[in-house]
């Protein structure tokens, strides 16, 4: 193992459930933006693989709502309706539905990050 890979794998170890969701979230928007390079440079095969390694965290978040909460219900169609943007891309390779997918991820995650940020604020 290189020392970068070290690193990651302990910063996953060490990391919080929310830095957990950070992460999933930077890792949904890091696959959506390779597939749309690979849609610009006709990779088919690429866009796909990151499509999906896309539509596998939206699926992560989906399965792991806590419906006892309110609000899991609102996330839970959100999170419906960005994954079904995400295959409708991966079937036609389509740009618009990607990047409206992708859309709603960064705004997950800059919400997420405001979460986090609040959290840390908060007295112990």
């Amino acid at each position: 193992m290189n020392p970068y890979q070290t690193y990651q794998q302990n910063k996953v170890l060490t990391a919080s459930p929310g830095e957990i969701t950070l992460m999933l979230y930077e890792g949904a928007i890091k696959f959506c933006n390779k597939a749309l390079i690979a849609l610009d440079n006709a990779d088919i095969a690429e866009a796909h693989i990151n499509i999906i390694k896309a539509q596998n965290i939206i699926q992560e978040f989906q399965i792991t709502l806590k419906m006892e909460y309110e609000v899991a219900h609102s996330m839970a169609l959100l999170y419906e309706y960005i994954f079904d943007l995400l295959v409708k891309a991966n079937v036609k390779k389509s740009k618009p539905e990607l990047e409206e997918a992708l859309h709603f991820i960064r705004e997950f995650r800059d919400l997420w990050v405001q979460v986090l940020q609040k959290v840390k604020q908060q007295p112990k």
